[in-house]
C-alpha cells in the first residue's frame, strides 16, 4: 500500500469517528478539529497525510518540529506546539508555531507575547508579519506530578492574567485527564473544563472558545463534552519509529 492511501484509509476513518461522536452529541461535524499528533512520524509520511487534507499538525519535540517545517517548508498547516514549555524555548515556539497547548505559567505566555513583539519591531517585508499567537490553558484535573497544567480553581486568575497581554491570544483549555474505567467517569472530567470556561467567559468578559481534549482513547468522550479539538497520534499516523 503507498503512503498515500495508507493516508486516506487512516484519515478517513479517524474522520468518521469524529463525525459520529459529533453527531450522537447533536453537534455540528465540523465543529471539532483533528490534530494529528505527528511526533516521531516522518515528513515524507505527514506530508501525504496532508495532501489528504489533514490541515493541524501537533508536535512535542521542538527541534523535531522545526527539523520537519525547514524540510518542507510550503507545507500549507497550523503547527501546534503540544506540552510542557521551557524558558528558553519560548522564542522558537514563538516563531515557528501558530497554537500552544500546555501554558501553565504567566512567566510564558509573557515571554510569547515579547517575543512576537520583538519579531514585529524588526520585519523587514510586511508579509512576514506574525499575528498573535493563539494560546490554550493547560490543566491538570487530576493533580499528577508527571504532567504539566494547573488546577482548574487557579485557572481564572492564570486566564485573567493572560487575557491583559498583547501579542497573544487567549483561546481556552487543553488537559490530558487519566483514563477513567467508564466513559460516564471520563465525560465527567472533560465537562468540568467545558463548565469552567463558561464560568470564566460569563465572570470575565472574555471569550474563550476552544478546549483541546480527547484522544485516541476518549475522543468520543471528550465531544460528547465540548472538545473543538481532538489530538490523534498512533491511530492516525500508525506505530511511532
Amino acid at each position: 500500500m503507498s503512503n498515500s492511501d495508507y493516508a486516506s484509509q487512516k484519515l478517513t476513518a479517524v474522520m468518521r469517528r469524529i463525525k459520529h461522536a459529533s453527531e450522537r452529541s447533536g453537534r455540528a461535524c465540523d465543529a471539532v478539529k483533528l490534530i494529528g499528533a505527528s511526533k516521531k512520524q516522518s515528513i515524507e509520511l505527514i506530508t501525504r497525510f496532508v495532501e489528504q487534507g489533514l490541515t493541524d499538525l501537533g508536535e512535542n519535540y521542538l527541534q523535531e518540529a522545526i527539523d520537519k517545517q525547514c524540510q518542507s517548508p510550503s507545507l500549507e498547516v497550523d503547527w501546534h506546539f503540544i506540552g510542557q514549555i521551557q524558558s528558553n524555548k519560548t522564542k522558537a515556539i514563538a516563531k515557528h508555531f501558530n497554537w500552544v497547548h500546555g501554558v501553565d505559567r504567566l512567566k510564558i505566555a509573557k515571554r510569547l507575547s515579547q517575543h512576537v513583539a520583538e519579531f514585529n519591531a524588526n520585519l523587514d517585508d510586511e508579509h512576514e508579519y506574525k499575528p498573535p499567537i493563539n494560546l490554550l490553558v493547560q490543566l491538570n484535573p487530576d493533580n499528577e506530578r508527571t504532567k504539566g497544567g494547573i488546577a482548574l480553581g487557579d485557572a481564572p486568575e492564570l486566564c485573567r492574567r493572560i487575557s491583559e497581554l498583547e501579542n497573544v491570544a487567549l483561546r481556552g483549555f487543553m488537559m490530558i485527564p487519566q483514563a477513567r474505567e467508564n466513559e460516564d467517569e471520563q465525560r465527567k472530567v472533560f465537562a468540568s473544563a467545558a463548565k469552567l470556561l463558561e464560568q470564566i467567559n460569563q465572570a470575565q468578559g472574555i471569550h474563550l472558545d476552544h478546549l483541546s481534549m480527547g484522544m485516541s482513547g476518549d475522543l468520543e468522550a471528550a465531544i460528547a463534552e465540548g472538545s473543538t479539538m481532538v489530538r490523534i497520534g498512533t491511530d492516525l499516523f500508525g506505530a511511532r519509529s
